[in-house]
């Protein structure tokens, strides 16, 4: 029995997957914010992944409980048309959709390596230019733009995975990037009126959980043999070019740990 672990396990794509791992009579482990979203059978973390706090607590209560990750997938993610901060003063797009994802990935590093075939699936939009990224203004303290802030989050997501094997020597976790298409899920967000507008007519070409989830299970299932990969639905992207720059990656990790020493 694998052990899967899934963070915005309780909607969407998340949820599909988690239910299908159920059926496989996989060991599945949710996190999310609503325990009556979570899948029947799942085992299910109460927590508010955009704070720091809350994914090093979860972090803990992963480590006390089980002693192999076979699979870790990140799925949450919330869209903000106006800007928000947390409690700790971080702006959500940037502790959600980035900082989770990098204390619980390299947290569970040793975890995964204890499976005989480690995966850890980003679920994102890989291959946003690089040229995108906020160097000086990472939390978007200035001139706002929730599109941007996502896409940026996205753009972060993919140099953590960059950065997940030169971070981790000798890893065997296939780190891999994943941009399902348009989807109709719930699409979890606080938006205005213009932007739910969009959201509803978006959602009326998306794929349905079912399809998106397939490539997902292949990539899981079988991984690829390189430690990173980045795919758009079924088909392989290039993750050796400037948008995928080392270089950026290692910047990033420098400024990621000077925001959590501050956290």
């Amino acid at each position: 029995m694998k052990t899967i672990v899934i963070t915005g396990g309780t909607d969407g794509i998340g949820r599909g997957l988690a239910r299908t791992f159920l059926r496989r009579g996989e060991r599945v482990i949710v996190i999310g914010r609503d325990a009556a979203k979570a899948p029947e059978g799942a085992e299910f973390i109460a927590a508010d992944l955009s704070l720091v706090a809350e994914n090093r607590r979860v972090l803990a209560s992963l480590v006390s409980r089980t002693e192999q990750v076979d699979v870790l997938v990140f799925c949450a993610r919330h869209y903000r048309s106006a800007r928000a901060e947390t409690a700790e003063g971080i702006e959500e797009n940037f502790g959600l959709f980035y900082l989770s994802r990098y204390i619980l990935g390299h947290g569970l590093a040793p975890l995964l390596e204890k499976a005989p075939a480690p995966v850890v699936m980003s679920v994102a939009g890989p291959g946003t230019p690089i040229g995108g990224v906020r160097w000086d203004d990472l939390q978007f303290t200035r001139g706002y733009h929730a599109g941007k802030a996502m896409t940026q989050s996205g753009k972060l997501a993919d140099l953590l995975g960059v950065d997940f094997a030169p971070a981790h020597p000798g890893t065997r976790v296939r780190y891999v990037l994943h941009h399902p298409g348009v989807t109709v899920t719930g699409h979890s967000g606080t938006y205005s009126e213009a932007d739910a507008a969009f959201v509803a007519e978006m959602r009326k070409r998306g794929k349905t959980v079912g399809e998106a989830i397939v490539p997902i299970l292949r990539r899981i299932d079988d991984p690829p043999a390189e430690a990173l990969s980045a795919w758009v639905h079924h088909e392989r992207m290039a993750v050796d070019d400037e948008d995928f720059a080392p270089e950026a990656a290692v910047r990033l990790r420098g400024l990621t740990e000077g925001v959590l020493a501050g956290g």
